[in-house]
């Protein structure tokens, strides 16, 4: 009998740890080579981990809910064979395991066992600090200066446990309160533990909210025209090709927009104060799932058409659904569009996909009566709600670039100019 040891693969070019979402064995369990034994969850997707031996699970390194380091030990399976000595290998390769969307945000806790061979970090230099991107980013959160901490630990690097010690320090110093959750006297409640993607949400959601200044404006915007055209152009459509819906034309209408403001197709870092304009347009679209939000990202949308941007969608959607996306697929978006169909209410206030500064909100179609100066006319409409980074775009630019969609929208033969 020997010990085989799996430590966290390498999950993604960047990633220096995942959180465990999901456990599909349990200490005691005789797993198969290529079993699944679990999944973990990066800043972009869930990767499943197979077992590479055939053996009995003796040991579980991680609960579901914690982070865990690149390379450090996720679980040992006993094995029975010839060789009595133990065995401790490293899986490198989870690379054709399917994947799902999240977003990126921070995790409460942080495994600091890593295995030199997988990682080193050189020592920080002075004034600067090692750290996860994870921990960086709940430190910028909470407003804390991580360049004072000691790392516990490799190399000096401050984790969340170094994180978590400081706050229970401030707490008993009365340097901060809280307001802890007290259940109401015979209440009876079900605690159901954020974890995974619902997690990544919540914290990316907060990072938005928190650091992006928000202006939102809405318009209304005539598709009358725009319906009839898409509505023919769907009823001559060859076999291969996806049905139109309105979300090509308004890509094509966004492409077209950037082209005269190509600040909207941006990030801003706003660590470092630097603008990043993208030359390539690749449109974020936000879709709901059973797991909750994902944004597959349909890429260079500047050099595709209607019925490419329909295929591309549809297929991104139906990826995203059925958690099969690629982890590259939910990465690099430069401006995001957020709809909810026929839920789309009348106006919304979307948040911005961080470190974006633009987002467009499609609002749902309603046939209303339009003046036309003589009588009331029956006119198809919607609203785009679109929010912006007020830090560097200013009302006057995000509305030039909401009338230029909607000049499009409204003569969309325009779009094909």
């Amino acid at each position: 009998m020997g010990t085989h040891v799996i430590k966290l693969p390498d999950v993604g070019e960047g990633v220096a740890e995942a959180e465990l979402v999901e456990w599909s064995v349990n200490v005691g369990d005789v797993v198969a080579e290529d079993d699944v034994i679990g999944a973990v969850m990066t800043d972009k997707a869930t990767v499943e981990i197979p077992s590479p031996v055939q053996g009995t699970i003796s040991w579980l390194g991680a609960e579901i809910g914690d982070t865990v380091i690149v390379g450090s030990d996720l679980i040992k399976i006993t094995i029975i064979g010839d060789d009595n000595d133990d065995a401790t290998e490293e899986v490198e390769d989870t690379s054709s395991a399917p994947v799902a969307a999240s977003q990126e945000v921070a995790t409460p806790s942080e495994k600091s066992d890593i295995s030199p061979s997988r990682q080193t970090l050189a020592p920080a230099p002075q004034g600067k600090f090692l750290a996860s991107p994870a921990v960086r980013k709940r430190g910028v959160f909470l407003n804390i200066d991580l360049s004072t901490f000691k790392g516990t630990g490799p190399d000096g690097i401050v984790t969340h446990e170094d994180l978590d010690r400081h706050l229970v320090s401030l707490q008993s110093t009365n340097a901060i309160t809280t307001s802890p959750y007290n259940k109401p006297a015979g209440a009876e409640t079900r605690e159901i533990k954020v974890i995974g993607l619902r997690r990544k949400i919540a914290e990316q959601m907060s990072i938005a909210k928190s650091r992006i200044p928000h202006i939102t404006y809405v318009e209304e915007i005539d598709v009358t025209e725009l319906e009839a055209l898409r509505k023919n152009l769907n009823g001559s459509r060859e076999a291969h090709q996806q049905k139109l819906s309105l979300l090509p034309f308004l890509m094509r209408a966004m492409v077209l927009a950037i082209a005269d403001q190509p600040g909207l197709n941006a990030h801003y870092d706003d660590e470092n104060g630097i603008i990043h304009q993208h030359k390539d347009v690749n449109i974020g679209i936000a879709a709901q799932t059973d797991n909750g939000l994902m944004v597959p990202v349909v890429k260079n949308v500047q050099s595709l058409g209607l019925w490419a941007s329909a295929g591309e969608v549809a297929r991104l959607a139906q990826a995203a659904r059925e958690n099969t996306a690629k982890r590259e697929e939910l990465i690099g978006s430069t401006i995001t569009i957020t709809s909810l169909g026929k839920m789309g209410g009348v106006v919304t206030t979307p948040v911005i996909n961080h470190p974006e500064v633009a987002i467009i909100g499609v609002n749902k179609m309603e046939t209303k009566p339009h003046w036309d100066g003589e009588k009331f006319v029956p006119r198809q409409k919607m609203n785009l709600s679109s929010s912006f980074d007020h830090r560097v775009v200013d009302g006057w630019d995000a509305a030039i670039f909401i009338q230029r969609i909607k000049s499009l929208l409204e003569t969309p033969l325009m779009i094909f100019s």
